[in-house]
């Protein structure tokens, strides 16, 4: 089994589709290990503001089947198969790490950049894991947020989480 994380957002009807997309993740993952819920500001873009959150998972799955997996997840929640890297978003789900792999290819590059670079992403990373190593930096996850540099940089503001009973009708 691999220990695998996967950061969650959503700007376009965020409370359903988070509610959903955290069901969904359960069905396809198992138990999950999740972050505080964060609201913040689009980013590279002009948009509703964002839910983004963390979850941690045990798969047998190849690294590549949980990307496609993912996918599936995306598309069934209402994704675009043309929409663009900063635009509102039904529902976004990166894998950010696969146990300590690093992967460079043509369909995933782990560990995810986004983990240094954005603090919506590295905020409930070290949230749920904070003693774990970056495979490349070498830093923990805790160490890093420390040391962030702002890059990104935006207000994070916890929030609830939605439950799927109250943002169904």
């Amino acid at each position: 089994m691999t220990t695998c994380f996967v950061s969650v957002g959503s700007n376009i009807d965020k409370a359903r589709n988070i509610a959903a997309g955290l069901q969904s993740l359960r069905e396809a993952f198992g138990d999950l290990t999740v972050s505080p819920l964060y609201e913040t500001k689009a980013v590279g873009f002009d948009g509703e503001n964002f839910y983004n959150f963390v979850v941690g998972f045990e798969s047998d799955l190849a690294a590549h089947d949980i990307f496609e997996k993912l996918r599936e997840l995306e598309f069934k929640h209402g994704r675009l198969k043309n929409s663009q890297k900063f635009s509102p978003r039904t529902l976004d789900l990166d894998l950010l790490l696969y146990g300590q792999a690093i992967i460079d290819d043509e369909i995933l590059k782990l560990p995810r950049g986004d983990i240094e670079n954005y603090l919506f992403v590295l905020q409930p990373l070290a949230d749920i894991a904070p003693n774990l190593q970056h495979p490349i930096l070498q830093k923990s996850y805790a160490q890093m947020l420390c040391e962030f540099d702002g890059k990104g940089n935006i207000n994070l503001n916890v929030v609830p989480f939605p439950s799927c009973e109250s943002t169904s009708k």
